[in-house]
């Protein structure tokens, strides 16, 4: 018997796990997704057999073009396809405002949604992250109010959130271990025996909170040793030693990991995972309490691309030139390498930052199709971006960067200078050639 899987939601958690489960004998799957100005193109071009990202993404082409093919995939904009689903996957976007507190919009407009449409014994699935307690305390209740079922026994519910990173969409979901929990033992075998068809690894059983501050408290680990690195980076160049060097000493012993430093911390998880943890402590714990190392280390992260603009207005000011109106090239986008995906990445801070000093913005990234900044436009022509510029500020590390033509890109320069915000550059090579450099961790702000 064909089983009916609903996904809501066709960004980067959605559209691969939709894909894998169609690739599954007896899964007929259809992404719905709200067609938007922003991302309502993806449906057309999923429906065409194509993937909407621009990064690189091995096998995620093969399988959605195998998979359109054979019949078991689609994309609509239907709400109705709900009435007919044996199971509902929840992949919307679950982001937190300028006061850290979650916007759950779409989570709510989706929850009632599925409520209206549910059939009875109908099994739903939270994969968007959310603070701990929302799957019971948001998601079911609205469920239960919209349909008049009761969770646990008309429908089942369970959590069990993705580990996805762009780069690495389908490697993720079926060679990493998944943590499922459901609001009855019965939603959680569910979960276990859905997920096992796509799963390589184990899963792990637990309770829907347990599940849900796993999430946000891997998140928040990760974070604060991000934070860790970068408070030791800018250590560092305070005293004029590169942090590189002292972070292969340190992990020079087997149990030891120092973090790598940066230009910022991006993505949809880390930026707003932390204060999802906070939100729900506040919201459901039994008493008050600070969770102070992440709120420290989020202040941390965020100040990077601050401290980025700094290195950049002292760089140019080392050679003569006012960052008022100086022309500053962003080489990268994207939040992470080789990919297409701008959440919450530090160039949008960084482009703020410059623009409030007064400088001119350019912005090159060969991935990234779409920018939230304004209707600037993103050049993706290099020698282009960089003529008449008084500054490279890399924030990305994507492979092409890697490769420069510093003499080509030198000749096309007002001022040369670089400002390195993912130690991708050598700085004895680029100073060689006439630059004025200045690198997160290695080389910093020269005072006098």
């Amino acid at each position: 018997m064909t089983k009916k899987v609903v996904v809501i939601g066709m960004g980067y958690v959605g559209i691969p796990a939709a894909a894998l489960l169609a690739d599954v004998n007896g899964f007929d799957v259809t992404g719905l997704q709200r067609r938007s100005k922003r991302s309502g193109w993806k449906i057309d071009i999923l429906n065409k057999g194509k993937s909407p990202f621009e990064g690189d993404e091995p096998g995620l082409d093969e399988l959605i073009e195998r998979v359109v093919k054979k019949g078991s995939f689609r994309a609509t904009d239907d709400v109705e396809v709900l009435t007919e689903a044996d199971v509902i996957l929840i992949d919307v976007q679950t982001p937190t405002d300028a006061q850290n507190m979650p916007r759950y919009d779409s989570l709510r407009e989706v929850s009632a949604q599925i409520g209206q449409r549910i059939k009875k014994g109908a099994f739903v699935i939270v994969e968007s992250t959310v603070a701990p307690g929302t799957t019971e305390n948001v998601v079911q209740k609205i469920i239960e109010k919209e349909s008049g079922l009761k969770g646990g026994v008309d429908f089942n519910l369970a959590f069990s959130y993705e580990r996805v990173m762009p780069g690495k969409l389908l490697e993720f979901i079926t060679n990493m271990p998944r943590v499922v929990g459901g609001i009855t033992p019965e939603s959680t075998q569910l979960a276990v025996d859905f997920y096992s068809t796509i799963v390589k690894k184990k899963i792990y059983t637990t309770d829907t909170l347990s599940a849900e501050l796993s999430k946000t408290i891997e998140n928040a680990y990760r974070d604060v040793n991000i934070a860790f690195a970068n408070e030791m980076a800018l250590v560092c160049e305070s005293l004029g030693v590169n942090v590189y060097e002292i972070i292969e000493l340190i992990n020079a012993r087997d149990d030891r990991h120092m973090h790598i430093p940066g230009a910022g911390v991006g993505g949809h998880c880390l930026p707003k995972d932390p204060w999802l943890l906070r939100f729900g402590l506040y919201e459901y714990g039994s008493w008050k309490i600070e969770p102070e190392f992440i709120s420290l280390a989020r202040r941390i992260n965020d100040h990077m691309p601050i401290h980025m603009a700094d290195l950049i207005e002292n760089a140019l000011a080392s050679r003569g030139v006012s960052i008022h109106n100086a022309r500053v090239t962003i080489l990268g986008l994207a939040y992470l390498e080789d990919s297409d995906d701008t959440r919450n990445s530090p160039a949008a801070t960084l482009v703020g930052a410059l623009q409030a000093k007064g400088a001119e913005i350019v912005l090159h990234d060969s991935y990234v199709r779409e920018w939230d900044l304004g209707p600037q436009e993103i050049e993706r022509n290099l020698m282009k971006a960089v003529k008449d510029s008084d500054c490279l500020a890399l924030v990305t590390k994507h492979k092409e960067y890697f490769e420069l033509d510093f003499d080509g890109i030198k000749a096309e320069m007002r001022t040369p200078t670089i400002v390195d915000g993912r130690n991708v550059f050598d700085a004895r090579e680029i100073e060689s050639k006439g630059f004025e450099y200045r690198c997160i961790g290695k080389v910093g702000i020269r005072r006098g």
